[in-house]
């Protein structure tokens, strides 16, 4: 399977070489059975050909841009990211490239920043999508007819892909290959990369408490931490109103004010992330929803359904296969 993968100056070394690595990783696999099985033929590319240099400082030699009659047969199109690509504008060679390019490809794909590049070739026009968290709200700006998901770790939306910042490029590109190989070379690979896990894209990008803002007065900060260890209790606004020694309007606007989410969403968010935790860890549904704080299994259900597209069990069960 022919895949290109395009970068340009300054884009960050592990959004390229992690998947190269896993698409490698994934031939020899398939090879190893058979000679004659199908891996992935996989060419970096970058405007000009020649050295790409990477933002830590190391320079990447990469092949020219394919011409327009080397398009046909290209399976993947993958755009790496990096400080370079979040910054090209929609008539730069490598912009245009890919706009021609994309029909011609069976799928396309992004790592972290690289979605950037695939917004301005208007690739995620409609499209739910992902990149670094640090620049979904960015993204967003830029690009309004995007629907900009910061929570996973890799989404799909038909034949377009895209996953959040530097490693998580690594599982997108394990879901590519089961994908295209199956379950199991996905799962070997992993193993010969000594990757801990598998992880499913539902899986969120980093912890829901260091999403908020910290609170800047001592009383909040200190209900911050106490309400990560209490999940299971009243998380009510009047509760923590009163533990605050605040009125619950004085409370809820210093709260939003402080941390950038209301009570609720806040509370929520951190009862979600501990539910995954709980279900990651093979724990029952009616078990974890009582742990997380949650006032019945069924409204774990609809929130995970709601939030993550997935419903708890489906979402533990992804976990227990992968272990």
């Amino acid at each position: 399977m022919r895949t290109v993968v395009l970068a340009v100056d300054q884009t960050q070394a592990l959004d390229v070489i992690g998947p190269v690595e896993v698409f490698d990783a994934a031939t020899q696999l398939v090879r190893a059975r058979s000679r004659d099985a199908a891996g992935y033929d996989v060419q970096v590319v970058t405007p000009g050909g020649g050295d790409v240099a990477l933002s830590n400082g190391l320079r990447l030699s990469a092949g020219p841009l394919p011409s327009r009659r080397a398009l046909a047969g290209i399976d993947t199109i993958l755009v790496a990211g990096g400080a370079g690509v979040r910054t090209l504008a929609p008539d730069d060679e490598a912009i245009a490239w890919l706009r021609s390019a994309a029909p011609h490809a069976r799928r396309i794909a992004s790592v972290c920043t690289g979605a950037f590049a695939l917004a301005a070739a208007g690739l995620l026009e409609g499209r739910r999508a992902t990149t670094h968290w640090a620049h979904c709200r960015d993204l967003a700006c830029a690009h309004p007819n995007v629907e900009v998901d910061p929570e996973p770790i890799y989404v799909r939306d038909g034949a377009v892909w895209t996953s959040a910042g530097v490693t998580a490029g690594m599982d997108l590109t394990l879901a590519l290959v089961e994908d295209d190989l199956g379950r199991e070379v996905a799962l070997e690979a992993a193993r010969w990369l000594v990757l801990f896990l598998k992880r499913p894209g539902g899986q969120a990008q980093f912890s829901a408490g260091l999403a908020a803002q910290s609170a800047v007065r001592e009383p909040l900060r200190a209900l911050q931490d106490w309400i990560a260890d209490h999940l299971d209790a009243d998380l009510s606004v009047g509760a923590l109103a009163a533990r605050a020694c605040l009125s619950e309007r004085q409370f809820a606007r210093a709260w939003r004010a402080e941390t950038g989410l209301t009570p609720a969403a806040y509370v929520l968010a951190l009862r979600v992330e501990r539910a995954r935790a709980l279900l990651e860890d093979g724990q029952s549904v009616d078990a974890v929803a009582r742990a997380a704080g949650f006032a019945s299994a069924e409204v774990l259900r609809r929130v995970f359904h709601r939030r993550l597209g997935v419903g708890p069990s489906d979402y533990r069960a992804r976990f227990r296969a992968a272990a």
